[in-house]
């Protein structure tokens, strides 16, 4: 790469920091003067303020985003002879959660233009699962991947149709909206992550548990604090260690109000300068009318793995960087081998998995920085375009 070419950040978190630098500073020095770092004043406030801005009635953190979901599988009971249903495009600890609490996972093709579950397809699979017999349904994980909300106004139906729970994975999702109403509140258990790289993301590992029931939300705060009883001597039942320490907390305060102010609204307006200039050209992002995306990814379509390649090499040489979300479809890993999934009933998952291409996006980004991404991208298409 030349040297007078200036390398571009692909989520600007030390911009970020820049301009919450003063805030972020002064209450992680309140912490360190307070001496104040497991389970501090600023876990509580932090779990009040989530828990007000997605309308749930308990919000209980925790030490990242897979210990989120794995602690909704604690919760639920979910063990051997259970399948739960996932998007067969998503992350890997989706379904790891699953297969540590002994269940099934049962993957399910996605939706082509939103990323997400498709739920005729979802529905499909949980009838051939109850009618096999070898394994109950019980569960569906529904993710809000790259930033926008499943189709929940469909897959609760479906859920509640087959005596389902519906648990809601916005590690992604957070901030993103369907119809007004926000992510990490349409799941029976819904979860998120703070990891740095997400919309609203700490400085380490960090999550979230959000649901309106009352006792799922006491058992809860047990199974994060190894099952903790009346006091964390008195221990009631196997549970986990994972708290969300103040430092985070802390530092997550000062990051909610200026997502809340500012950045939700300047990632959608990156995402809009993006669409303006790509659209036509790629496969860009569908926001379903009554959505509201927090673009925890920008992701287009190319043609091929090869178009991709290219573009990608492009890219690089311009101090440019992408990346691929996701390589390999759930039912194709290494991890999941004994369930001896076929392809057949995939084909959406594996095309995406070929052609999908994540571009830089944060809410310090400029229409000039946009420019010269997207300029970047369709120069990169060359001849293959």
């Amino acid at each position: 790469m030349p040297d007078e070419v200036k390398k571009m950040e692909f989520r600007d978190l030390k911009q970020q920091y820049s301009v919450l630098r003063a805030e972020i500073d002064q209450a992680v020095s309140r912490v360190l003067s307070d001496a104040d770092f497991i389970s501090g004043r600023a876990v509580a406030e932090l779990e009040g303020e989530l828990a007000g801005y997605v309308s749930a009635r308990h919000c209980i953190s925790c030490a990242n985003g897979t210990d989120a979901l794995s602690l909704a599988m604690m919760a639920w009971g979910l063990g051997p002879d259970d399948a739960v249903f996932v998007p067969d495009f998503t992350f890997f600890s989706t379904a790891e959660v699953v297969a540590h609490a002994g269940a099934t996972p049962v993957f399910v093709d996605v939706d082509e233009d939103t990323f997400n579950i498709d739920p005729e397809k979802l529905e499909a699979a949980i009838v051939e699962t109850a009618a096999a017999g070898a394994l109950a349904p019980r569960a569906v994980v529904a993710v809000d991947l790259f930033g926008l909300c499943a189709d929940y106004a469909q897959i609760r139906p479906i859920a509640e149709k087959h005596g389902l729970l519906l648990l809601e994975d916005a590690a992604q999702g957070f901030g993103g909206s369907r119809g007004g109403r926000m992510a990490c509140s349409f799941g029976d258990i819904s979860t998120t992550s703070f990891f740095p790289a997400k919309p609203l993301g700490c400085y380490g590992d960090g999550g979230a548990v959000f649901t309106d029931d009352d006792g799922a939300a006491e058992l809860l705060r047990s199974l994060r604090i190894h099952g903790k009883g009346g006091d964390k001597y008195d221990n009631v039942r196997i549970g986990l260690n994972s708290r969300l320490d103040t430092l985070q907390a802390a530092i997550l305060k000062v990051k909610l109000k200026a997502f809340r102010e500012a950045e939700l609204a300047k990632v959608n307006e990156v995402a809009g300068y993006y669409s303006e200039r790509l659209g036509g050209r790629v496969a860009v992002p569908r926001v379903p009318d009554g959505y509201i995306s927090s673009w925890a990814q920008y992701t287009i379509r190319l043609a091929g793995a090869a178009q991709r390649e290219a573009v990608m090499a492009h890219l690089k040489a311009q101090g440019i960087p992408s990346m691929v979300y996701y390589r390999k479809p759930l039912h194709r890993q290494g991890a999941f081998a004994a369930l001896s999934v076929p392809d057949a009933g995939f084909e959406r998952t594996i095309r995406l998995c070929d052609t999908v291409l994540s571009l830089p996006m944060h809410p310090y980004m400029t229409e000039e920085d946009v420019a010269r991404v997207s300029g970047a991208v369709l120069e990169g298409l060359g001849g293959n375009g």
